[in-house]
């Protein structure tokens, strides 16, 4: 597995690539958004990690560039943990986003989830569940609205396909995280709470079908 590390401090670019030379990844180092985007047209990578502050090209304008023509799983860093930067980075279609200072062993074990994650994205499942003019096909991994399909990002999917399939369940958010994002313990409430946002913005007339569980979690709504 070769992670592609993203930062203009060489400090935390070298401490990121000695826990990840211990969990057994290989590791390429960019010092701005810049180096990265170009290494990324010439190379492929299993995951990105990438910061967002960076001279010459910031991290969210570098994954905008990458997603052009690359799916490779990015986690995001950055000093800011404020609502709108982790909702734009998920717009984006990024996978993680952690705030610094972070622990770097919290890290690997993202970074491992990720990858976790992403190599099994397909589900088996050939069910299609259709709700009026909603059709979500998961053999397809298609989410269509009015005939019109949606354009979510993978996480998004993942979700959304879960909530579906357990409809009519109440799901505490420890169990949403620790099923979709695939680990527990290191899980972020904000994290799940962003993509619920922009899953709902995502369903428009139909956002209402997920329902918020008062100190609980989430429940998607059977017909």
């Amino acid at each position: 597995m070769k992670l592609l590390i993203v930062d203009d401090e060489a400090r935390i670019r070298s401490l990121i690539a000695k826990y990840a030379s211990f969990e057994g990844y290989e590791t390429e180092e960019a010092a701005n958004g810049m180096q990265a985007v170009e290494m990324c047209r010439t190379q492929a990578y299993d995951l990105i990690i990438m910061d967002v502050m960076m001279p010459e090209l910031d991290g969210f304008s570098a994954v905008r560039e990458i997603r052009r023509t690359s799916r490779t799983p990015v986690i995001m860093l950055s000093a800011r943990g404020e609502e709108y930067d982790r909702i734009h980075g998920f717009e984006l279609g990024i996978d993680d986003y952690v705030v610094k200072p972070f622990s770097p062993r919290e890290l690997m074990m993202r970074v491992a989830a990720v990858l976790k994650r992403s190599g099994a994205e397909k589900l088996s499942e050939s069910e299609t569940y259709t709700y009026e003019d909603l059709t979500v096909d998961f053999t397809a991994r298609r989410v269509t609205l009015e005939g019109k399909d949606l354009d979510l990002s993978p996480k998004e999917y993942d979700l959304l396909f879960y909530m579906v399939k357990n409809r009519g369940i109440a799901l505490s958010r420890q169990q949403l995280i620790s099923d979709v994002w695939g680990y527990d313990f290191f899980g972020d409430d904000r994290t799940l709470d962003t993509h619920i946002k922009l899953l709902r913005r995502q369903l428009g007339k139909y956002a209402d079908r997920i329902t918020t569980l008062r100190g609980v979690g989430y429940r998607f709504e059977k017909e």
